[in-house]
């Protein structure tokens, strides 16, 4: 039998999980949520102190980023989120979508899976 794949994307992991919990009914081959970001790597892990000069730049000590090289650091540094002149929403939290639920799923309940994320409030 065919298979397959949706990608949804939700505000929350706790919508993805909901929308996962009713999709197991069906014909589920493979399912992940993950959380992704705008910013290469899993953040820092120590604390970095500004005083000691002891960071590469604003967006390792703001942002939490492991970037590759320096100008993808600068880069970063231009965003509004690392100079907290602007933020996402309240208490600096991420507005968007950043939760991906990705289905494997066998083909003749591809349209009951898409039905359910739809809707759990996904983008798909």
């Amino acid at each position: 039998m065919a298979e397959k794949n949706i990608l949804a994307f939700f505000k929350s992991p706790e919508q993805a999980k909901e929308a996962l919990e009713q999709i197991k009914a069906l014909k589920l081959v493979d399912s992940s949520i993950d959380r992704f970001d705008g910013y290469p790597g899993d953040g820092v892990d120590r604390i970095m102190n500004p005083i000691t000069s002891d960071f590469p730049g604003l967006g390792y000590l703001t942002l939490g980023g492991d970037f590759p090289d320096r100008d993808a650091g600068i880069l970063a540094a231009t965003s509004v989120s690392a100079s907290g002149m602007s933020t996402g929403g309240e208490d600096n939290t991420i507005t968007g979508r950043d939760i991906l639920l990705t289905i494997v799923i066998e083909e003749e309940d591809f349209d009951k899976a898409m039905a359910i994320v739809q809707q759990a409030g996904a983008l798909v």
